[in-house]
Order: structure tokens, then sequence, then C-alpha cells
């Protein structure tokens, strides 16, 4: 029997790779926001690392494209039993998100893990909080 290994949390398909590439060669090393705000609603915001603050109570969730992703407490209370897709659609970015004027933007979409998938997952914290958030449904 063959053991599984850890899913990751947010993965990027290639266009979203391809686009986050792109804006490295322009902007240097990137980082991106998932957050549930109301101005940009729950679009990823993608920044060049220094421009955006992280605060006390982001997790840091994964890597896509060598780019790291965070997420809002409250959103991964939301959203902590499903895995984070991040994908390219038309449209316009966010306000600030780097992508926005190029008539693409990141799109999230999501899946539920299994309950396979969930047993592989370790917990994950909010960055200087002392906060740790379990396995989804824990």
């Amino acid at each position: 029997m063959s053991e599984l290994t850890a899913v990751a949390r947010v993965i990027a398909t290639a266009s979203a790779e391809r686009l986050i590439e792109a804006l490295r060669a322009e902007h240097g090393p990137l980082l991106f926001h998932q957050s549930g705000g109301c101005c940009d609603g729950s679009s990823p915001m993608c920044f060049a690392q220094g421009d955006f603050l992280i605060g006390d109570h982001d997790i840091l969730l994964g890597e896509i494209a060598g780019a790291p992703f965070y997420i809002s407490g409250p959103q991964f209370e939301v959203w902590r039993h499903t895995q984070l897709i991040i994908d390219v659609v038309p449209g316009r970015g966010g306000m600030f998100s780097l992508e926005n004027g190029r008539e693409v933007r990141f799109h999230t979409r999501s899946r539920l893990f299994t309950d396979a998938e969930a047993a592989t997952l370790t917990p994950v914290g909010a960055p200087g909080s002392g906060w740790t958030f379990g396995q989804p449904g824990g």
C-alpha cells in the first residue's frame, strides 16, 4: 500500500504560471493575497514583494510559480476544506493587482479535498499570531 503525499492547498494553472512569470520579469519577486474583500471581491491579488503588508492574521497557504500565496485568516476558515486553483480569465484585474490593464485577471477556482487528501494536510498558522489552524473539519 502506498503512502499518500501531502496535497498542495493552492496550485496554479499553466496560464496563471505564464502570467506570473511575465509579471515577475517586469516587477521582480511577487506575492499573492486572497481575501474576501469588498472592493475586488474574492479575486487573488498579485503584488511586488514589499508592496503589500502581510497582516498578523494572514496565513501562508503555499506557493504558486515560486510566489508566496497568503490568505486572510477569516477567509481560510471558510475555505479550509478546499484546494484553491489559481487561473487566468478575461477581464480586468483588481485595482491594485499587477495584472490590471492586461485585459486578463487572476481567478480563484476551488475543489473540495477528498477525505484521504485532507488527512495529509499539515496545519497552517498566521505569522506572528500564535494561531494555528488545523485540518479541514478540525
